[in-house]
């Protein structure tokens, strides 16, 4: 995979996604997919989504397999969004506990918010209770990212979104007129909770050919998951291979 400047493999556990620029190389869809639950047991999108992952928690032997030839190598897990997935019915951090306990990965999390839709205090606190949840029940080293930061094209908003990188909750919730007064407590105690936690800050992920996010990013997975001390040392070239290439 160019884009993070070495060999990755794509590991999709999203039923119902479909692969883009990047192929998949292990894809759920080659167990269960989400288009064939709904049509064949009648269900919505949602209850088709849980019935997608309770059938790969009762098959976790097949995703085992499948990971084998790759457990040495860089996989990125690409999951669903729906947070319910994460909170209400906790299926990927049954799955996570089987990656670390059972196979022996080093995992990061990456929780991604898309940054046009963190356009005020209010959706920020919103945002930010949901990656608390999840860094919470998946008890990992966890990363919150910023994406789609190049799709804030106005100075105004690109500075406005500076303020919700490392923010400061206390400040954001006093700041914020558009609150109605009648929730001004719950809005104070929400602030408390997510300043007391004290772990709520964003990198920003910019796609822009100038950017270095992304480099910035991977090196903050690679400290936390220990994946250069990981990999092999190369083998130093001796004085004679070096005057050959010369």
């Amino acid at each position: 995979m160019q884009t993070i400047g070495r060999r990755a493999h794509i590991v999709n556990l999203d039923p119902a996604a479909e692969p883009t620029e990047y192929e998949f190389t292990i894809d759920i869809r080659d167990l269960i997919s989400l288009q064939d639950v709904m049509e064949e047991m009648d269900l919505g999108p949602n209850g088709g989504l849980i019935y997608c992952f309770e059938f790969l928690l009762n098959n976790l032997d097949w995703l085992d397999e499948e990971i084998g030839e790759y457990n040495d190598e860089y996989l990125i897990f690409d999951c669903p969004g729906q947070i319910e997935l994460y909170t209400h019915i906790p299926v990927l951090p049954t799955i996570v506990r089987h990656l670390t306990g059972q196979l022996n990965f080093n995992l990061c999390a990456t929780y991604l918010l898309e940054a046009p839709f963190i356009v005020d205090n209010s959706k920020f606190f919103s945002g930010a209770l949901s990656a608390m949840s999840a860094m919470i029940l998946l008890e990992l080293p966890h990363i919150n990212i910023l994406s789609k930061v190049d799709l804030i094209k106005d100075e105004v908003s690109r500075k406005r979104l500076k303020r919700f990188l490392n923010p400061d909750p206390l400040l954001l919730a006093q700041q914020d007129e558009d609150y109605n007064p009648k929730f001004a407590k719950l809005n104070k105690l929400i602030a408390n909770l997510v300043d007391d936690f004290g772990m709520v800050q964003f990198l920003p992920l910019d796609c822009s050919k100038e950017s270095d996010s992304i480099a910035t990013i991977l090196s903050y997975i690679d400290d936390v998951t220990q994946w250069s001390e990981s990999q092999e040392p190369k083998e130093p070239k001796d004085e004679f291979e070096i005057e050959d290439e010369d």
